[in-house]
């Protein structure tokens, strides 16, 4: 079923939180482990800015569909963000969205895929280039939601549980908009498939590992990721991966957790 744009962009509201008590969490504090992977996922939240303008510079943006789309994603995305900071900064840690977006911008892109980079790679392969951008993002996504359901069924917490849930159901719709934008564009370009396959076999890492210190990407992937069923979790992303056009066989997120030492 093709995603409904429209419906979309007029239903896309930011996650509540406003009716959670997260003011609990100052007699009871959450674990310095799970406030070091939220600290992770606020900073990859807020980045998200940095990453759609990097899409500016690519073919991506000249499509209606996909400029409504990144516009509410991109809005969804800080909110996300915002929501995490709030219970950070409950327990005393500072997530401050100018300083982290004046210090990327400052500092310069660090990902395979810099502006320049992109811009060169989109005029090179045209339309094929927005096929390999939803490919990546479908992976992107699917890794999201995964970490978001994971961290709350880990956690003993009922609220922050209550939360990332909330958080999780957006981010499913950002996973049904790149997983139909990559099908249909993989099916119909041989071309697009062999450039989305080559990019994620040789490029793709854990969301975060181009902005973070690899401790850091190392300590998120071990708590969410690690054990049997963090593993049964990271082949899930891989299968759905894998069910796209040209994608069979993949196994970036399996292969990225050993690269990075993550127990099985």
């Amino acid at each position: 079923m093709a995603f409904d744009v429209d419906k979309y962009t007029a239903t896309s509201v930011s996650v509540n939180w406003a009716d959670l008590d997260l003011e609990r969490f100052r007699e009871h504090p959450l674990p310095e482990g799970s406030l070091r992977t939220l600290r992770y996922m606020a900073d990859v939240e807020y980045h998200t800015v940095c990453y759609t303008r990097d899409l500016l510079t690519t073919p991506s943006h000249k499509e209606a569909d996909m400029s409504a789309f990144m516009t509410m994603w991109n809005r969804e995305e800080f909110w996300h963000g915002e929501a995490l900071a709030t219970v950070l900064g409950i327990h005393g840690i500072v997530v401050d969205f100018d300083e982290i977006k004046a210090d990327r911008l400052k500092l310069g892109w660090k990902d395979k895929l810099d502006p320049i980079k992109q811009s060169i790679a989109g005029k090179l392969v045209g339309t094929d280039f927005v096929a390999v951008h939803m490919a990546w993002g479908a992976a992107n996504e699917w890794s999201a939601i995964t970490a978001y359901n994971r961290m709350a069924d880990l956690e003993e917490d009922p609220v922050l549980a209550e939360l990332l849930k909330r958080i999780a159901k957006q981010e499913a719709r950002h996973v049904a908009f790149y997983t139909s934008q990559a099908r249909d564009r993989l099916a119909k370009s041989r071309k697009a498939q062999v450039l989305a396959r080559f990019a994620l076999k040789n490029f793709w890492a854990p969301v975060g590992s181009s902005i973070m210190e690899r401790t850091e990407v190392q300590h998120v992937m071990g708590h969410l990721m690690g054990g049997a069923e963090g593993r049964k979790g990271a082949r899930k992303i891989d299968a759905a991966i894998s069910g796209l056009p040209g994608m069979e066989g993949l196994t970036i997120v399996e292969d990225s957790l050993d690269k990075l030492g993550v127990a099985a």
